[in-house]
């Protein structure tokens, strides 16, 4: 089933779109207040889209049904991971890149970008896909399925551009294991943009700026 989706337009006609994916247990409406803090006027109108995870149960949280993109399933993100919803979702946002081209926006112009879980999934199928993408951008998270990502990556985007940011008192996502993700990206060849700052599991005002000012690099 396709995602239900929040969406906001900067200005009519957008020629440029970001899709943005949110954390485990939030939803679309996450990143709204976020994105209407990014000043994209000088480079394009744009179209905001904020699908929402589907609801499943997740076994760190005793099995509660919440919203996710997929489980997890202890606190080692390596070596346990849900390898089966991870692809799953994959597909599903996939499907949201795909629906943004029909609508008439090539996928050179458009940015998938998430925060924490939705940080995996943004690196997980943005560095998989078969047309090139104007950018990718992971707050908080980390790179999922990585001794695949080598083997899976697409041609097409074995350049893209890549944002991460990240807090260093992340007490969910520890600041090195973002460390991590960003160098085994950079050793496949990956052009990463890093950002750390002094904050926790969450995003700030400068973290905002930076990502503002690569955003306009990225599309103009």
């Amino acid at each position: 089933m396709p995602l239900e989706a929040l969406q906001l337009e900067t200005a009519p006609d957008p020629t440029a779109s970001l899709i943005v994916l949110h954390g485990l247990g939030a939803d679309g409406n996450d990143f709204v207040p976020i994105a209407r803090e990014l000043d994209l006027a000088a480079v394009a109108p744009v179209r905001f889209v904020f699908p929402h995870a589907p609801v499943q149960p997740v076994t760190i949280n005793g099995g509660m049904r919440m919203r996710a993109w997929y489980d997890i399933l202890g606190t080692d993100l390596v070596r346990r991971e849900d390898e089966a919803g991870l692809r799953a979702s994959q597909a599903l946002v996939a499907a949201l890149i795909e629906a943004e081209v029909a609508r008439g926006i090539p996928a050179s112009r458009i940015v998938l970008m998430g925060f924490s879980q939705g940080c995996a999934m943004t690196l997980l199928t943005g560095l998989r896909h078969g047309e090139r993408l104007a950018g990718l951008v992971g707050l908080s998270g980390y790179l999922p399925l990585a001794a695949s990502t080598a083997a899976e990556r697409s041609a097409a985007n074995a350049e893209v551009p890549i944002f991460l940011g990240h807090g260093r008192f992340d007490g969910i996502i520890p600041l090195a294991r973002a460390e991590a993700s960003r160098d085994a990206l950079r050793a496949l060849g990956h052009e990463v943009e890093w950002h750390d700052y002094p904050m926790e599991h969450s995003v700030c005002m400068d973290e905002i700026n930076d990502l503002n000012q690569w955003l306009l690099q990225i599309l103009k």
